[in-house]
């Protein structure tokens, strides 16, 4: 499979850059990020009504633009680039593919048109335990009340939880693995946000003691729509990553430009060429990984869990190894608070752990690679 992109997706990168360097200038992440809500939700709205980013992999039969994984990608390079604060990774990825592959033809009709339309905030909480994500590794659990459910147990970063209209709980019944809708303002629902490395990105512990839920799609039935929600959600942030990456390479080439050390700008010394060629081969390599995944998506290839870890693997190395490179190029100044840098270091740590590091991913395709011999 080749693949390139077309006009349109460059003019629509090229649209959705324009938005963001409007509107999300590094002075305004910083505010944002220190606001209680930790997003802006007139920039989200706009986002919503001017450039239709909230749906744009939602059906069009559920109010959304129907575009594919592709154009999602290149929507979380922007984010990235610009280090967007937003409930963005979590409702319009994780928990409206959740929705989509998971849910009833009734509630999609009913609960994915206001996700697209940026009306309603979502978030998929999975993760238990040390955070891999195994969505099997479940411990919670639902016991039938009525017509609803009552779920009893901990989740653990929970992305934009505080913010969320309602939350996607995954827990075992009797029938095996299910998928809840809880609504923020339940009751014995308890959200506590965590500190994490990362200011831009707010995370939470979520706990439930017989909290009133409703069932999504069928009961015991949600293991493999909620795999394939996570395969999206590693490309997307694999997506994000590259973005990352790409504006810390960015920036540091224009300072090596400007810095100066015995006479002359430390771009001139053939140390400082090898280190930024390396650097740009690492990140080169991690974006044609993740938008070879997501093409993958689209036409519906069979191997995308391995590619999706492939992808997630790779970007999360390069934006990690883009962020220390930076900051060590950028000498002193590369510490301090006042210097943005630090900010896409954070954002590039926080990445590399949350929906697997580099280690559970690579561990994850050889069960899969072995698996597939073995058969």
């Amino acid at each position: 499979m080749e693949f390139q992109f077309t006009d349109e997706q460059e003019q629509f990168r090229e649209f959705v850059r324009r938005f963001f360097n409007d509107t999300t200038p590094t002075t305004e992440v910083r505010r944002i990020m220190e606001s209680q809500s930790g997003f802006d939700e007139g920039i989200w709205h706009r986002l919503a009504s001017e450039l239709s980013l909230t749906g744009i992999s939602i059906p069009e039969a559920y109010g959304g633009s129907g575009f594919g994984i592709v154009e999602l990608g290149i929507a979380m390079e922007e984010m990235g680039r610009c280090l967007y604060p937003s409930p963005y990774l979590a409702s319009c990825v994780l928990a409206a593919k959740a929705l989509e592959f998971v849910a009833s033809e009734t509630q999609r009709s009913e609960l994915l048109p206001a996700i697209a339309a940026g009306e309603q905030v979502a978030t998929l909480a999975f993760l238990e335990n040390e955070g891999a994500p195994v969505v099997t590794d479940v411990s919670c659990t639902a016991t039938q009340s009525g017509d609803e459910f009552e779920l009893t147990g901990n989740k653990h970063f929970v992305l934009d939880a505080m913010v969320a209209d309602y939350l996607l709980v995954t827990a075992m019944t009797e029938k095996g693995l299910s998928l809840f809708q809880v609504d923020r303002a339940a009751p014995c629902l308890n959200v506590t946000t965590l500190k994490v490395i990362d200011p831009t990105r707010r995370v939470s512990k979520v706990e439930l003691v017989n909290t009133p839920g409703v069932l999504v799609g069928a009961e015991g039935a949600a293991q493999e729509g909620l795999e394939r929600a996570l395969n999206i959600g590693f490309i997307a942030l694999a997506n994000e990553s590259v973005g990352g990456a790409e504006r810390l390479f960015q920036d540091t080439l224009e300072y090596t430009k400007l810095r100066r050390q015995f006479g002359r700008t430390i771009a001139s010394f053939q140390a400082i060429k090898h280190r930024m060629t390396e650097y740009l081969l690492s990140v080169e390599l991690a974006k044609s990984a993740a938008y070879y995944t997501a093409e993958a998506a689209d036409v519906g290839e069979e191997d995308l869990a391995k590619l999706a870890s492939i992808a997630k693997a790779s970007a999360s190395e390069a934006y990690l190894k883009a962020g220390v490179e930076s900051i060590q190029l950028h000498g002193g100044i590369g510490f301090t608070w006042e210097n943005d840098t630090h900010l896409w270091f954070k954002r590039a740590k926080s990445s590399e752990v949350f929906l697997g590091n580099p280690s559970w991913h690579r561990a994850r395709l050889i069960e899969r690679m072995v698996k597939e011999q073995a058969a």
